[in-house]
């Protein structure tokens, strides 16, 4: 699926602020909790097509859950979601609505021995676009798998203080069906 740059991002800050809520280790869950996060943005060029600018409200709801695992007490974490976007045409009026709802789970956390861990990730989950008629006009459900190297800052055993480095890149791609979203999206808009 082509995503907007835009719903990435909202996606990645859900994502960090689950993250970054995390505690130290300990046997009980590391932490645990929800989160909401809803708000607006405007995109130009939308799906890189010149002239479409289109405005997003977006919310996302969430839980999730940290806990340590093995003998070296890493925290694994999973998180639950359910984001939607509404993407308006400012220039006719025109929307589509983008229903997601993703877990991604930790399935494997090294310690690299230079101070960065990587995570192995399960993301999984339906997504689905609907057209002004409340239809589905493209469908996404499936799994992927991807890795992320963190930086631990001297403390694997803790991940408050971890920062992002990068995304190491697919390790799975895609089970499920993978319609285009800007396929869908823009002749529903224009």
């Amino acid at each position: 699926m082509k995503i907007t740059r835009t719903l990435g991002v909202v996606v990645g800050l859900a994502t960090a602020a689950s993250l970054s809520l995390a505690g130290l280790a300990q046997a009980k869950p590391l932490e645990k909790g929800t989160f909401h996060d809803e708000g607006t943005f405007v995109e130009a060029n939308f799906c890189e097509v010149p002239g479409l600018t289109v405005q997003g409200d977006f919310v996302v709801d969430g839980r999730f859950l940290v806990n340590p695992h093995g003998p070296d007490g890493l925290a694994y974490g999973m998180e639950h979601l359910r984001i939607s976007v509404v993407f308006t045409n400012v220039a006719n009026g025109k929307f589509v609505t983008l229903e997601q709802n993703p877990m991604g789970k930790d399935l494997k956390v090294t310690d690299n021995g230079d101070g960065t861990l990587t995570l192995l990730v399960l993301a999984t989950g339906n997504e689905a676009t609907f057209g002004m008629d409340g239809k589905a006009i493209a469908r996404n459900p499936g799994q992927i798998r991807f890795e992320l190297l963190i930086d631990h800052n001297g403390t694997p055993t803790d991940p408050f203080d971890d920062e992002f480095l990068a995304e190491l890149g697919l390790v799975k791609g895609s089970t499920g069906r993978n319609d285009d979203f800007c396929e869908a999206a823009v002749p529903a808009l224009s």
